[in-house]
């Protein structure tokens, strides 16, 4: 395995170990969906929380900048199919995990709701 797809794996494992700490049921793990992949599909209360992972071996770039708007609205579209597809009838949420670091010493950063998806109109 490549060294950065090694990073990101142990990004979605340290990502994983915190959601659960904080109560997410996670129901999915690199779901894909058409052309996506989704990092997790949780449960927290009365919503699908979709979840990105965003992992860098340091902070010389901020890793929520690699979730930009065209990442974003990709994430958005394979949720929507998600929620029809399994005719879910709960609020979506959006979250971004950013996990900074390597196994030795790393920063963890959660940002729930951390955007919105555009108004759709039927």
């Amino acid at each position: 395995m490549a060294r950065h797809n090694e990073l990101g794996a142990w990004g979605e494992k340290v990502a994983r170990e915190y959601l659960l700490t904080q109560g997410y049921a996670i129901g999915g793990e690199n779901t894909r969906i058409g052309n996506y992949e989704i990092d997790f599909i949780a449960m927290k209360g009365d919503r699908i929380v979709f979840v990105e992972v965003k992992t860098r071996s340091t902070d010389y770039v901020d890793p929520l900048e690699a979730v930009d708007s065209r990442k974003r609205a990709r994430l958005v579209r394979a949720a929507d199919e998600y929620i029809r597809s399994m005719n879910i009838r709960l609020e979506p949420q959006f979250d971004i995990i950013t996990v900074v670091g390597s196994p030795e010493k790393y920063e963890i950063e959660h940002f729930p709701d951390a955007f919105f998806p555009p108004l759709r109109s039927y």
